[in-house]
């Protein structure tokens, strides 16, 4: 058994070509690129038990090999992904159940009948792989950076296979993040935590891809770090996922959720005050506000539009083709890995980044509740738009840790506000608009954990 720890970053084919002679990668390049057909097919039963077990098993032949792998459920944040491999060399192309057993085998599947293991679908593809190394420090870093160019296929469907993977021999998981950043700044590269059997799979079955990734865990006693580096996390891995389920298929609601997710990632990071240091935040919130800049007119246009949604699709292939997604993503990756928001903040800012949530969250939407001056608004609604922000700020911390909070009708109150943004985003102003504004402006107001939030 090994450890895996790689990161697939889709491209193109030009941007495959342009890899190979990269400048970056030539100096670092030990080995040489080598030039490898394989050919491999995935396992599971008729219900798909590996698949919702999250293993997936394969045979692999490379040249007069023949390889049994067994990959187990792991753990993948925004394109960065580590799990167990478990591998056996065999003399024929024939599956060996006898080797999944013991400690390899989940315990999940113990009472699956392995006999009814059958082949589900296959990845064949030419690999070019290489030996990256170089000194970081004082340490040694060795990638295995290769360039995979075929196809998924599934009876009669198939999906090209066109991705760089890089994977860690040795050294620290930032150095991949931190090649693939400098790779990203001139050439598109799109992380994508999309596995080239979870491809299979969803060829295979359309809805076997899941949007959602795991909520995080955030309790009363979470420190203030810790949930913004959660939560941080789960946007952008979140966002990458809905990206490349839209390039995939191209359905509406995945763009706007795409959307909603950047709006929520840059109000995360303007909430947390000093413990968040502005010019520690600063490359991120402008590359954030160019996406949102672009991309928000465009779906408030297609919800009344159906022209805009129908071009929206090429126009996302157009944003794919251009560094700028790959580089944010990957970006934001080194910058939550490291904790830079922490690094020169002022003592009381390192105070409110160790605060516990129960006494963090009540004072800040208290204070930012209070700045809203909803009374205002109820007279002059058609200046609510520049409230957006600071509704923005509450409603995320609401939408993922009202659960901490003791308030009663949370729930609520959440509901109302999203109805309040709705309204503060609409572009044109008439008449319904602004009694609409205002009347949602009083429903707000008029919440009881509205009222709770303004005395704390």
């Amino acid at each position: 058994m090994q450890k895996e720890t790689e990161i697939k970053l889709r491209v193109s084919r030009e941007t495959l070509a342009a890899l190979r002679e990269h400048p970056l990668l030539k100096k670092r390049n030990k080995s040489g690129w080598e030039r490898r057909e394989l050919m491999n097919q995935y396992f599971d039963t008729p219900e798909r038990d590996l698949a919702q077990a999250k293993v997936a098993l394969r045979l692999r032949k490379d040249g007069d090999e023949v390889i049994q792998t067994l990959k187990t459920r792991g753990q993948s944040v925004a394109g960065l992904s580590e799990r167990n491999e478990y591998d056996w060399k065999l003399p024929k192309a024939k599956l060996d159940v006898k080797k999944l057993d013991g400690e390899c085998w989940p315990e999940s599947l113990a009472e699956l009948d392995k006999k009814t293991l059958k082949p589900i679908f296959t990845t064949d593809f030419v690999r070019e792989r290489a030996e990256i190394a170089w000194g970081r420090g004082k340490t040694k870093v060795v990638i295995e950076a290769a360039l995979d160019l075929g196809h998924v296929v599934v009876g009669k469907q198939k999906e090209e296979i066109c991705e760089l993977e890089l994977e860690l021999r040795e050294g620290e998981p930032a150095a991949l993040l931190e090649l693939a950043a400098e790779l990203a700044e001139t050439l598109a590269l799109m992380p994508c935590d999309i596995s080239k059997a979870e491809r299979g799979y969803r060829l295979y079955d359309a809805n076997s891809y899941s949007l959602s990734l795991p909520a995080p865990e955030l309790t009363a006693e979470t420190q203030l770090d810790d949930a913004f580096a959660a939560l941080s996390w789960h946007l952008l891995g979140s966002s990458q996922r809905l990206a490349e389920q839209y390039r995939f298929n191209g359905h509406w609601r995945l763009l706007l959720d795409w959307v909603e997710n950047l709006a929520e990632m840059r109000a995360l990071l303007s909430s947390l005050g000093q413990a968040a240091p502005r010019q520690s935040t600063h490359d991120l919130r402008v590359a954030l506000d160019a996406l949102l800049e672009d991309w928000r007119p465009l779906v408030q246009a297609g919800i009344e539009d159906e022209d805009v949604r129908k071009a929206a699709p090429e126009q996302f292939l157009e944003e794919l083709e251009d560094p700028r997604w790959g580089l944010f993503s990957l970006s934001t990756s080194r910058w939550l890995l490291a904790r830079t928001w922490t690094a020169d903040r002022n003592v009381r800012g390192n105070r409110q980044g160790g605060a516990q949530l129960h006494s963090w969250l009540p004072r800040t939407l208290g204070e930012e509740a209070t700045a809203l001056q909803l009374q205002r608004y109820q007279q002059q609604p058609e200046d609510l738009a520049e409230q957006l922000p600071r509704i923005e700020r509450i409603q995320v911390w609401l939408h993922h840790a009202r659960n901490v909070l003791e308030i009663p009708e949370m729930d609520r109150l959440y509901g109302e506000l999203n109805k309040l943004a709705q309204l503060a985003n609409e572009p044109t102003i008439t008449d319904e608009l602004l009694d609409a504004r205002k009347q949602q402006a009083i429903a707000v107001y008029q919440n009881r954990a509205w009222k709770m939030l303004l005395r704390m």
